[in-house]
């Protein structure tokens, strides 16, 4: 068992001043009070003193595409077509099982030291069959990493054959996954289906994610109106139906959907989401970077539709921080309606962590009795955390408007330290610099 003692813990909505966390060796929080109460009744305990910080819920990351980390940069300030050709088309299907490991260690380091305890990795190559999978697993085990694999399940033969699969194989491989992993691994490494898209995904392929996560008790995941394009090529071919309305036609609509981006929709696909327990990754920076639009985020909120973050890939989007993502929320909502109160620090935090955590179906997202003990630790005298008055909520509102990734100083995942004083405890940070600069140099060889 272990005692972890910050100064101050945003828990449960509030900030508690010199409590103590009890930690059991299985990564669940047992207890939450006065720190020197908690101290004398498990004198056995090691203690973590968290000295001037304030411990927060580690961020939930509910969108990403790990292997797209090693193409940032690359294509940028492209439309959305020209950059996806010639960056992901173009690199991914050159990539070996070590590139994809390498690219996934890369991504899930940089989120970590940036707050991040979970993922959920939308991956779709498929070039080596589960042993890609494998590759994404095994730099989560390495890291320490909480991994949501959302596996992609592709069969579009416009995409490069890579990514594509028989609906009888991406559902037996995705199913052979989650039997080996889901509930067997104290939540580190869960596999839901993820259909890709209207575009990129037969109807055939969609029902099919749905009815396996209807039989794995998981959410699917699904792009969805995310360009204008796709929109536009479901009405053109299905009798004028919007992307909801042709999904919901599908019957694919209900409480295990989670959908992606969601821009392009009518305030009726809007009304349904809410109505059916349709969640949303909402991906602000992405959409900003590759000029996709802005998700109605005050109209999801009103229909009640739960809202996680997602950092989306990195080639997409250049940062790995839902930090991040929790200030671009609050700030884009803000100017494109015109309104400082459409969407406030606290939705935003919450949007980040609990949410992201509800969202995955992880108990993650908060620090309370009999959670994960997913927590990140930020410095209190970090520049971009001042100032601090007696008022603690300032705290928070520093926290989604101001941090620099220099305030995050320490990361446990499942109880154990996997940050500590802002260097990763798992690898050596300069072996991974070299292994990224080797992997760059033999793709760009190829």
């Amino acid at each position: 068992m272990k005692i972890f003692n910050p100064k101050y813990v945003y828990t449960s909505n509030e900030f508690l001043n010199d409590a103590g966390i009890l930690v059991d060796d299985d990564g669940i929080i047992r207890k939450i009070c006065d720190f020197q109460e908690l101290k004398a009744k498990y004198p056995q305990a090691e203690v973590e003193t968290w000295k001037n910080m304030v411990m927060v819920p580690g961020g939930v990351n509910v969108h990403n595409h790990s292997f797209q980390i090693l193409l940032r940069g690359i294509a940028a300030d492209r439309p959305f077509l020209e950059w996806r050709d010639k960056s992901l088309y173009h690199y991914s299907p050159l990539m070996t099982k070590e590139d994809i490991y390498v690219g996934a260690l890369f991504c899930f380091a940089e989120m970590m030291k940036r707050g991040v305890t979970c993922v959920s990795d939308f991956f779709y190559l498929h070039n080596f069959g589960t042993d890609s999978d494998y590759e994404i697993i095994r730099a989560a085990k390495d890291l320490g990493m909480r991994l949501v694999l959302s596996r992609t399940m592709y069969d579009w033969d416009g995409a490069p054959s890579e990514y594509v699969e028989t609906i009888d194989r991406a559902v037996k491989s995705t199913k052979m996954l989650a039997d080996e992993f889901n509930g067997k691994t104290k939540d580190m490494i869960t596999v839901l289906p993820s259909p890709h898209s209207l575009h990129a995904a037969s109807p055939d392929m969609i029902v099919a994610g749905h009815e396996l996560a209807k039989e794995l008790g998981t959410r699917f995941h699904i792009h969805v109106a995310e360009e204008k394009f796709e929109v536009e090529q479901v009405m053109r071919e299905h009798n004028g139906l919007s992307t909801i309305e042709y999904l919901d036609k599908l019957g694919v609509v209900d409480e295990h959907m989670m959908i992606i981006h969601g821009v392009y929709l009518k305030p009726e696909e809007i009304k349904l989401m809410g109505e059916r327990g349709v969640g949303l990754a909402y991906c602000p920076s992405s959409n900003m970077f590759l000029a996709d639009g802005i998700t109605n985020i005050p109209d999801m909120i009103q229909n009640d539709v739960l809202i996680g973050l997602g950092t989306d890939g990195a080639c997409g989007n250049n940062r790995n921080s839902v930090f991040e993502e929790m200030r671009m929320v609050s700030i884009l909502q803000k100017a494109a309606t015109c309104d400082a109160m459409c969407v406030n620090y606290k939705q935003a935090f919450d949007m980040g962590t609990i949410n992201g955590g509800k969202l995955l179906g992880l108990p993650v997202g908060d620090i309370k009795e009999g959670m994960r003990a997913d927590f990140a630790g930020i410095d209190l005298d970090d520049l971009s955390m001042l100032p601090i008055s007696e008022n603690l909520e300032q705290m928070l509102a520093n926290i989604v408007y101001s941090l620099e990734p220099t305030a995050v100083k320490n990361v446990v995942i499942n109880g154990k330290d996997t940050v500590h004083d802002g260097i990763i405890c798992g690898i050596s940070e300069e072996e991974l610099v070299e292994k990224v600069r080797d992997t760059m140099k033999a793709l760009n060889a190829k």
